[in-house]
């Protein structure tokens, strides 16, 4: 075994340090139109990522505002909320590759101009491509709400990143977020709440926005009595 040189100023018992995760890269099946989208629709849609903000109207082609999405799953209500609003621009962060290729199916079948994908971490996306007060809205819907105790350190909605998004977003711009978890919904509140640059919309949980589409789980898991909470923040 070939040993890490030593540094004079690190003890050699020290663990390199490593940046918690809010996500795991899963193995996942990609069907043939996926795989075809990716190919054919991703050097259009997918950006690479950059260490330098979005050059918006040389992104879209026109200035206009901008919504980002943050995991959008495999895209369905992303194609949906585009579809409807066709006078904003949307960008869609996500890791997972089938997810990529099955929104990319959708941007095709749909034909959707306004929409846009980042195949990356989020955290680095919104601190290095998203310039300050650029975006009119963020997405953050049905995050994974890391049920385990000693994972919820994990969890995407924490005051670094809550903070880190309200700098992004231009005054009055909005922050939307939707968990089926309630512990994870009391946290999301609770830290939504503590940040002096954000407002709520609401007297604690919101109504679901129009906008936001509801999913075949989430329809079904209401008829069964499982509950969704909506939080709607503006920046001040």
């Amino acid at each position: 075994m070939v040993q890490a040189p030593s540094h004079p100023d690190i003890p050699a018992s020290d663990p390199p340090h490593r940046a918690i995760r809010s996500f795991v890269l899963r193995a996942g099946r990609m069907g043939t139109g996926q795989q075809r989208a990716l190919e054919t629709l991703g050097p259009r849609f997918v950006l690479p990522f950059s260490s330098s903000p979005l050059d918006l109207p040389a992104t879209y082609g026109r200035q206009a505002p901008l919504v980002l999405e943050i995991g959008f799953g495999m895209g369905a209500a992303t194609a949906e909320i585009a579809a409807a609003r066709p006078e904003t621009d949307f960008l869609g962060v996500e890791v997972h590759t089938p997810g990529v290729g099955a929104l990319l199916k959708r941007i095709g079948e749909m034909e959707l101009a306004n929409l846009r994908i980042v195949q990356h971490d989020a955290v680095q996306v919104v601190e290095q491509m998203i310039a300050p007060a650029s975006l009119s809205g963020v997405h953050v819907f049905f995050p994974d709400p890391w049920h385990k105790k000693k994972h919820n350190k994990r969890r995407l909605v924490q005051p670094p990143f809550v903070a880190l998004l309200a700098s992004r977003l231009a005054p009055g711009g909005y922050l939307h977020c939707a968990t089926d978890w309630q512990p994870y919904a009391e946290q999301m509140l609770e830290v939504l709440s503590a940040e002096p640059t954000l407002v709520n919309t609401a007297e604690g949980y919101a109504p679901r926005p129009d906008y936001r589409p509801l999913t075949k789980f989430e329809a079904r898991g209401l008829k069964l009595g499982h509950g969704v909470w909506d939080l709607v923040f503006k920046r001040k």
